[in-house]
C-alpha cells in the first residue's frame, strides 16, 4: 500500500554526494528554485559548495544545477533564499574567504580541520530568476557580541551558520544567523542567535549599498532559557500578524525554545522552552526544527517528538533520532503583550524503515493550496506533498473544533474479526516473499472507570492475538504477537485516573505505536525519553480462533481500519 509519509516516495533533488538544507522559492516566472548545500565527501568536508537549481513541473524535475561559487573555490556553505518583491533573488552563505584550514577548540586541547562554520557572512543576487548569480559577491558586516570576543579567538575569526528562512516585515529584510561562541564538545559547545535586518537591501540598485543592523540590541544575542545550557542554535524567526516576531531554536535540554520580540527584532522577551496549549513542554532533541507562517495565516512547526532529561546524557546523543518526523499546528492567539503562538498535538509526518536514518532541514512551500516539503538525510534531498486535507484537520483541532475520523470501523465482535496484515505474499514472485502492506489500526476506548486490568482482549492460548491492558500505576500497555514473535509498548502513567477516552494508535507503516488520552499525545513526559514506541510488523498473519473482549470499565470500544491522526483520536 503506498504511504505518502515513507521517506522513499519523496522526489529526489539534485546534489553530487552530501546534500544539505534544501530550500526553495517561487520565482517570479513561475519556476521553483532550490538552493542545497552539497559536495562529493561527508558534511564539512573540502569542497562543500553551494548550488542552485530550477524547476518547471513542481519538482518532478530539475535543471542542470548552478554553482553560485566557483566550483573548486573555498567552502561556501549552508544558505538560505529571498525573493524580494522586484523578482530580484538574493541567496545567503558562509564563506570561508581567509581560506582558513583549521581552528583551535577552545580550551586549546584539540585542532579542529571543519572549517566550514566561519569566516564571512555574504551574498549574491540573480535577476534571471536563479539562472545565473551576480559575478560580485557582497560581505554582510555583523556587529561581535560578548561571545565573539570570548571566543578562542578574541573575534578575530567568527564561527556562525544559518538555517533559518529569511523574511520581509516592512520592507525591511531579516536573515538569521547562529553565533558561536566555544567551539569543542559536541562541535558547537556555546551558541545564540541573532538577526541581520536590512531596510534598503529590497530597493538598492547596487547591493554594496545596503545597510545592516544586527540585532537585538546590546552585548548578547537570543540564548538558551535560563537552565538550559549554553547551547542555543538553529534559530527560525517569523512575523505575526500584529507585527510581533517568533522565535524558535533548539537547545540541549531536550527541549526547544520559543521567545517573542514585540519592536522588530531590538529586544526579546527571556525565552522559554516551547509549550503545547496545556501548557506541558515540547519535547525535541538537537536537531533542526523550523517554524513556518502559512499564506492562510496559520503555522506549521517541523520537531522530533521526543526527548526531555534523556537527552543531556551525551553531547553526542543529543544529535540523534531524527526519525519520524512530527508536525504541530499553530494558531495565533491572544496575550497582554501581544499575539502569541497556540501549539496542537503532535501528527506524525515523515518516516524511514531504517530506525537510524536522520531526516532533517526542511523547507516548506505552497502552491495553488498544495503544499510540499523538503528534508534531507544528507546524502539525498527530497520533496514530498502533503495532503492539504491532513493540514485542515490539524488547524481546525488547534482552533478548538472537533475532528471526527473519516475511516473505516471494524466490528470487532464479529467471530471471523481479524485486524488489518502488516504482511502479505507478493504472489507474482517465485519465491512469494512478504510484502509490507503498511496496514494499520487505531481502538478507541471511552472508559467509565479508572480499573486496572485488560480494556481488551483478542489473544488465543499461545498469545497470539492483541491485548490492552491499564496497569495498576496508569501505564498503558499494547501487547501484539502472531504466535512466534511479538512486541510490547508501554505508555507513560496517565495524567488522571477519571473517565475519558483513549486511543491506541498501532501504524503497521512507520512502525510506531502512540497513545493519545482526552486528546493529549503521551509523549512520555518525565517518565519516558519516547512516548511514541517503535513496534515489529514482521508479524505474519496467522489464524487465531480467539474471540475479542473487552473489560471492566469499558464503556464502548470502537476499532477503526486505519491508524487514527492525534487530532481524530
Amino acid at each position: 500500500m503506498y504511504d505518502w509519509r515513507l521517506l522513499e516516495n519523496g522526489l529526489e533533488i539534485p546534489a553530487v554526494t552530501y546534500a544539505d538544507q534544501p530550500y526553495i522559492i517561487r520565482c517570479n516566472d513561475g519556476a521553483w528554485l532550490c538552493c542545497v548545500t552539497t559536495g562529493s565527501g561527508e558534511e564539512g568536508a573540502p569542497g562543500q559548495h553551494v548550488s542552485t537549481c530550477r524547476s518547471t513541473d513542481g519538482g518532478k524535475s530539475w535543471e542542470k544545477p548552478v554553482p553560485v561559487e566557483t566550483p573548486g573555490d573555498v567552502e561556501n556553505s549552508y544558505a538560505v533564499l529571498l525573493k524580494a518583491p522586484s523578482g530580484r533573488v538574493f541567496v545567503f552563505y558562509n564563506r570561508n574567504s581567509d581560506n582558513v584550514r583549521e581552528i583551535l577548540s577552545h580550551d586549546r586541547q584539540e585542532v579542529i580541520t571543519r572549517v566550514d562554520s566561519l569566516g564571512h557572512f555574504v551574498f549574491k543576487y540573480s535577476d534571471d530568476n536563479g539562472r545565473s548569480w551576480s559575478r560580485e559577491r557582497y560581505d554582510i558586516p555583523f556587529r561581535l557580541f560578548e561571545c565573539d570576543r570570548a571566543n578562542v579567538y578574541g573575534g578575530k575569526l567568527c564561527f556562525f551558520w544559518n538555517v533559518g528562512r529569511p523574511f520581509i516585515h516592512n520592507g525591511t529584510a531579516y536573515v538569521t544567523l547562529n553565533k558561536v561562541g566555544e567551539m569543542g564538545r559536541g562541535f558547537f559547545q556555546r551558541s545564540e542567535g541573532c538577526l541581520l535586518a536590512s531596510p534598503n537591501l529590497l530597493t538598492a540598485d547596487n547591493p554594496a549599498d545596503a545597510a545592516w543592523e544586527t540585532l537585538p540590541e546590546g552585548e548578547t544575542g537570543i540564548r538558551p532559557p535560563e537552565g538550559a545550557g549554553p547551547v542555543g542554535e538553529e534559530h527560525c524567526v517569523v512575523p505575526l500578524s500584529d507585527g510581533s516576531f517568533y522565535d524558535t531554536f533548539r537547545t540541549i535540554a531536550g527541549h526547544p525554545a520559543e521567545a517573542y520580540s514585540r519592536d522588530g527584532g531590538k529586544s526579546w522577551q527571556p525565552p522559554q522552552f516551547m509549550r503545547y496549549a496545556d501548557g506541558r513542554p515540547v519535547k525535541h532533541p538537537r536537531a533542526a526544527n523550523f517554524v513556518w507562517k502559512c499564506e492562510n495565516g496559520n503555522y506549521l512547526y517541523w520537531f522530533h517528538n521526543h526527548g526531555g532529561r534523556f537527552i543531556a546524557l551525551d553531547p553526542y546523543v543529543t544529535y540523534e533520532d531524527r526519525n519520524p518526523v512530527w508536525l504541530l499546528a499553530g494558531i495565533e492567539a491572544d496575550s497582554p503583550e501581544g499575539k502569541v503562538i497556540r501549539w496542537g498535538e503532535p501528527e506524525l509526518l515523515l518516516y524511514s524503515d531504517d530506525p537510524m536514518i536522520r531526516i532533517s532541514y526542511p523547507d516548506l512551500v505552497e502552491e495553488n493550496g498544495r503544499y510540499f516539503v523538503t528534508e534531507t538525510e544528507k546524502n539525498k534531498a527530497r520533496l514530498h506533498e502533503i495532503p492539504a486535507e491532513f493540514l485542515a484537520k490539524m488547524w481546525r483541532r488547534a482552533a478548538g473544533e472537533t475532528v471526527e475520523p473519516e475511516a473505516e470501523e471494524l466490528d470487532w465482535r464479529a467471530e471471523e474479526f481479524r485486524f488489518p496484515p502488516f504482511l502479505d505474499r507478493n504472489c507474482e514472485a517465485v519465491n512469494r516473499p512478504s510484502v509490507r502492506t503498511r496496514n494499520g489500526y487505531a481502538l478507541r476506548f471511552e472508559l467509565e472507570a479508572f480499573a486496572a486490568g485488560t480494556l481488551f482482549d483478542h489473544t488465543g492460548p499461545d498469545g497470539r492475538g492483541e491485548r490492552v491492558e491499564l496497569l495498576p500505576d496508569g501505564r498503558i500497555a499494547f501487547y501484539l504477537s502472531d504466535g512466534c514473535g511479538g512486541s510490547t509498548a508501554v505508555s507513560e502513567p496517565l495524567p488522571d485516573c477519571n473517565a475519558g477516552r483513549l486511543t491506541v494508535n498501532v501504524d503497521g507503516g512507520a512502525g510506531i505505536v502512540s497513545f493519545v488520552w482526552n486528546g493529549r499525545f503521551l509523549d512520555g513526559g518525565d517518565f519516558q525519553q519516547f512516548g511514541w514506541r517503535r513496534f515489529d510488523p514482521q508479524q505474519v498473519p496467522r489464524p487465531n480462533p480467539a474471540r475479542a473482549a473487552t473489560g471492566a470499565g469499558v464503556a464502548s470500544l470502537r476499532i477503526y481500519a486505519r491508524p487514527l491522526m492525534t487530532c481524530e483520536s
